[in-house]
């Protein structure tokens, strides 16, 4: 009879020394990244059975050090100084829910505990909080970028060498020198661009390196119109229309796209903004080898000179 005494009380007494401990959800880190505007550190307790929020008391440490607390009885939050954005939700504190939520200017990756008080009962957990490091566009959307501008500038410099070398005769000094700048006024912006634009996560410094590799593409609609002009057998066809057309369309296409992206933490319209510079410098290239093909089929059927 005493043995099953013992047994009883052991199997009570086990049974409370259970129900004095909170039982956590476990998770063993939170991350955030740059396009995070509030940082969430999760904190989840199983086994709330309180009623009422008069009950409950949450504290929060970051490594060593408190830095926010909540005292259901009074219903008062008190955020540190340097944590001022942190705060829970009260109303969800009897479903567990004791997460930690704050700005991200706030934020400190680290280990923060979450210790939650219910009457009796208590219990902590640590949570890692990490912060990730993540790419405006991905590795080959950052090469088309900077490539293709880059391609149609030297494309451009093609028909300049053909201009002078083919058309020395009808094109004037100052017309030479003025193309001669505008082109390097372009190819500067886009270097100092590229250079300004390096792979990594959004920032004010990117998201100007890629407006001056994308804007000042409206010169080379400029330049082409410029150069189809001076060159004497070529003005303006249909076929250097038409290449002034598809110019214009490969700028406002990259125009929109950059609008698009530079509003976006993680760009969705990449694809349009490399489509438009793809575009230019398909432009470029047609005409680059219809400046060719003019001037080539002119030296042939050039008549011969009488002595």
């Amino acid at each position: 009879m005493w043995c099953f005494f013992v047994l009883f009380c052991f199997l009570v007494s086990m049974k409370c020394g259970s129900s004095a401990q909170l039982i956590f959800n476990i998770t063993k880190f939170a991350e955030y990244t740059i396009c995070n505007k509030t940082v969430v550190i999760p904190c989840l307790v199983n086994n709330v059975g309180a009623q009422s929020l008069k009950e409950m008391f949450v504290k929060w440490k970051f490594r060593d050090k408190y830095i926010f607390f909540y005292d259901g009885d009074k219903n008062e939050s008190s955020p540190n100084s340097n944590f001022s954005s942190a705060f829970i939700v009260p109303e969800a504190l009897l479903s567990g829910i004791a997460s930690l939520k704050m700005d991200k200017s706030d934020a400190v990756p680290g280990n923060y505990t979450c210790e939650v008080t219910e009457l009796t009962r208590e219990g902590e957990t640590i949570v890692e909080l990490k912060y990730r490091v993540v790419s405006w566009f991905s590795p080959n959307e950052n090469i088309l970028i900077v490539i293709f501008p880059m391609l149609a500038v030297l494309l451009f410099w093609g028909q300049f060498g053909i201009v002078t070398l083919k058309y020395n005769a009808s094109v004037t000094k100052e017309k030479t020198i003025l193309l001669f700048v505008a082109g390097l006024v372009l190819t500067t912006f886009v270097i100092v661009g590229a250079i300004l634009f390096v792979p990594g996560e959004y920032s004010t410094k990117r998201a100007s390196g890629l407006g001056l590799i994308v804007v000042p593409t409206v010169i080379l609609i400029l330049l082409q119109y410029s150069v189809f002009m001076i060159a004497p057998a070529i003005g303006m066809s249909s076929f250097s229309i038409t290449i002034l057309i598809l110019q214009v369309l490969g700028f406002v296409l990259s125009v929109v796209g950059l609008s698009l992206c530079v509003s976006e933490c993680t760009p969705m319209h990449g694809p349009l903004l490399i489509s438009g510079l793809g575009i230019i410098a398909l432009a470029e290239l047609l005409g680059l080898v219809y400046m060719k093909f003019v001037a080539s089929n002119q030296r042939a059927i050039q008549p011969p000179r009488n002595n």
